[in-house]
Parts: C-alpha cells; structure tokens; sequence
C-alpha cells in the first residue's frame, strides 16, 4: 500500500512539474523555430491571466483596445499561455501589436535566459 501510495504521489508530482513548464522551454538546440500558441497581452495583465477585470474600468471596449492602449503608453505586449498560466516576452512589439487581444500562434525561436520569443511569424490561431 505504501509503494502505491509512493508510486502515484511520484507520478502526480512529475504530471505538475510538466504541466507547469507549460509551453516553456530550455533554448532551442541550433535555433530550430518552433510555434508557441496563446493569446497576445499587455504584460501588466499577464500575470492575473486576464484583462476581464480592466475592460470595464478602462472603457475599453474588448481585451484589444485595452492592450493597444497599454502598447501606446510603452507597456510590453507578451504572449500568454491560459493552460500553463505561464507568459513568454516577444521581441517584435509592432508585429504582436497587430494582434493584441488575439489568440494566436507564433514562430519563432526561443531565448531562455531571457525568456523572449524571436518572432519570425504570427498568425490568428482557430
């Protein structure tokens, strides 16, 4: 009983390390582009995983305008992962303005120590 007990509290902890390393990565070996999936937003909000909050209290109209607005007043868009609960910085703020407020996927590859996202290409994700 203890060894069932010991083998599902292993495997439940090895699930939760997995799920929360998300969609994030070590570097890439040789820089191989790869393609991350989530939604484009202001990295103030990123952390509460939603703009539901701010949309009404800012006027703005959808989680876009609100992340537009935030990208004016120099704040850095990001693009956050609802599953994992996790965000990752994206170096090419005019390409992710685009699509702020947008679930997309990107490619690109990945800088851990930074973790930052060298866009090569973003498009609205299904």
């Amino acid at each position: 009983m203890k060894r069932l007990i010991l083998n599902l509290g292993t495997i439940a902890l090895l699930v939760t390390a997995f799920w929360q390393a998300g969609f994030k990565s070590a570097q890439q070996r040789n820089n191989t582009p790869l393609s991350y999936t989530g939604e484009i937003m202001d990295g103030t909000y990123a952390g509460q995983g939603s703009h539901n909050q701010e949309v009404p209290r800012e006027d703005a109209k959808a989680s876009r305008d609100c992340g537009t607005s935030h990208a004016k007043d120099g704040s850095k868009l990001v693009l956050y992962n609802s599953e994992a609960k996790t965000f990752i910085n994206l170096d090419d703020q005019d390409k992710a303005r685009d699509y702020a407020g947008k679930k997309v996927a990107v490619v690109g590859t990945y800088d851990g120590p930074t973790k930052t996202i060298h866009i090569q290409t973003i498009n609205a994700a299904p």
